[in-house]
């Protein structure tokens, strides 16, 4: 089973969307896929819960009830940290974890949070002896924007360059309303999201 862990400490991150897309790439892989929600705002296994019966199946799992027991067979586990989780709970979670994926959005707020709370994901143990990767995603960001730019910048001077970049796009949102995905249907207007994810996945299934 490959596990990603997906967080940042800063709310408002993306980091939710992010997760259940990661899932719906996954299932639409054919991965018998889990998705583990942390937070107790249930966000995740409130999309879940739309999520027509259709598509790829993605099993829900809530983390605090079910003590992070996953289903036998699962091949893929995507887990949604809750945001503002403090280093201790991160570190329990990490250690479930085969690499951990930090969106962050282009803002001065989103780059000061971020930056500290990398520096301090640096200090664990795996992560610091380089046996556990964190995947730094640009998150939201527009295309030639300074914002954009400016935050890619700022991650390459702090050691964790971006492994990909995701533009902002409403069809997250909209997809999101009817429990799917960039990865459930089919359309030319999702040709250009996925082709924003390749950099992502690549970079996680190297590590699978």
């Amino acid at each position: 089973m490959l596990s990603v862990l997906v967080t940042n400490a800063k709310g408002g991150a993306g980091k939710t969307t992010l997760a259940v897309t990661l899932a719906t790439a996954f299932a639409s892989e054919g991965h018998k896929t889990a998705l583990a929600d942390v937070d107790r705002q249930g966000s995740a296994l409130g999309w879940l819960a739309l999520r027509p019966g259709d598509r790829p199946p993605i099993a829900g799992l809530d983390w605090h009830k079910s003590a992070g027991k996953v289903q036998d067979g699962v091949e893929r586990l995507v887990i949604d940290a809750p945001a503002g989780a403090r280093l201790k709970h991160v570190d329990e979670l990490q250690g479930r974890a085969d690499l951990v994926v930090v969106p962050v959005q282009p803002s001065l707020f989103d780059e000061r949070s971020t930056g500290d709370f990398l520096a301090r994901l640096d200090r664990l143990k795996p992560i610091r002896k380089g046996r556990k990767a964190v995947l730094v995603v640009a998150n939201r960001t527009k295309p030639r924007g300074r914002a954009s730019q400016r935050l890619v910048d700022f991650l390459k001077r702090e050691g964790f360059p971006p492994v990909a970049s995701l533009s902002e796009r409403a069809a997250y949102q909209e997809l999101a309303i009817d429990g799917l995905g960039a990865f459930d249907p089919e359309g030319r207007r999702l040709v250009e999201i996925r082709r924003d994810w390749e950099p992502l996945l690549r970079a996680i299934s190297e590590r699978a």
